[in-house]
């Protein structure tokens, strides 16, 4: 395994594998036994961050979420795992109510709904302190200062350690950034938006944003990490479901465009030069970029995570990193 450094505080700055494991479904649609076994196998292989969220995965049984916290917390317990892990999870996107649909009735981002939700998540997970915790989405109807301000208070109660956000725009992110500068007080470190080898169409109207999926990256996006090294990007969903090697998996309407068929057949040919995995490639290629990137990864069984982690150790040389640049 590899490891990087995420957060720049020596009170909150923490060293994780540069693969890090996405729980969504653990406690859900992956059992229990099956659940422990890949977070075992993880940990065994080096793994030190785990990945979850408030309301994974209420759409499966129609709840508010908290099945994944909750088993991620067993998991600790029974296995004594301590600080040596890190553990990141979400707030800002769970239902308000039951709920097997996606909408806007969400918890949002107040300071009372961060610092009841970040006490729920601690609970559910039995550690002392979150050692990341996210934003999940924009909250467009709370002040951002209201909410810069209520990320501090559980930062500075030992509640939370590094902060971050997901599926916010970049220009969200700088805003709230200057503010908790401006106030003395931590500010977002990590952030966390789909990301992969094929690129997505930004300008699709998405659930929240008439303006495109602000869930993407996007060039804005990198731009902003290029220029702001001490800021990490993960990367959720980077073989989108299974897309890449799955006939039965449609890669969707965003993928519709002329760059889509280019990388693929350059993916493809890589894969087949290194004897790796059209997957594997596209971890590597993640990881080993100029802009790192850290690869949040799901798995349904052990032999799905074997494949990732095996791309650790994949060493793309610079000829092909090119041709896979330079698709298009």
């Amino acid at each position: 395994m590899k490891y990087r450094v995420i957060g720049t505080a020596v009170e909150t700055r923490r060293e994780v594998s540069v693969l890090s494991l996405g729980t969504m479904t653990f406690g859900t649609t992956v059992d229990e036994a099956t659940s422990y076994a890949i977070l075992d196998r993880f940990v065994e292989a080096g793994g030190t961050f785990v990945d979850t969220s408030n309301n994974y995965a209420f759409w499966v049984n129609g709840t508010q979420g908290g099945e994944s916290e909750e088993l991620v917390g067993r998991w600790l317990r029974s296995r004594g795992v301590g600080d040596e892990i890190t553990v990141a999870t979400k707030l800002g996107a769970r239902p308000n109510r039951p709920t097997s649909g996606f909408s806007l009735d969400v918890e949002g981002l107040s300071a009372k709904v961060i610092r009841e939700s970040a006490e729920r998540s601690r609970e559910r997970l039995g550690i002392e302190r979150i050692h990341l915790l996210y934003a999940h989405i924009m909250d467009e109807n709370t002040p951002l200062e209201e909410t810069v301000r209520g990320f501090a208070e559980v930062v500075a109660d030992g509640t939370a350690g590094l902060l971050g956000a997901s599926n916010h725009w970049a220009w969200r992110v700088e805003r709230a950034r200057t503010l908790a500068a401006a106030a003395g007080v931590p500010g977002y470190e990590v952030l966390q938006h789909h990301h992969s080898y094929l690129r997505q169409r930004t300008d699709l109207p998405s659930l929240r944003s008439p303006d495109g999926n602000q869930g993407l990256v996007g060039g804005d996006l990198l731009s902003y990490v290029r220029d702001n090294p001490s800021l990490t990007q993960v990367a959720y969903s980077p073989l989108i479901a299974g897309a890449y090697v799955r006939e039965d998996k449609p890669l969707g309407p965003g993928f519709d465009h002329a760059g889509t068929e280019p990388r693929l057949r350059a993916v493809r040919e890589v894969a087949a030069e290194t004897g790796a995995t059209v997957n594997q490639v596209v971890l590597a290629w993640l990881m080993g970029g100029d802009i790192p990137v850290l690869p949040l990864v799901g798995a349904s069984s052990v032999a799905q995570l074997e494949e990732n982690l095996a791309a650790v150790d994949l060493d793309l040389t610079p000829d092909q990193r090119t041709r896979l640049d330079t698709a298009h």
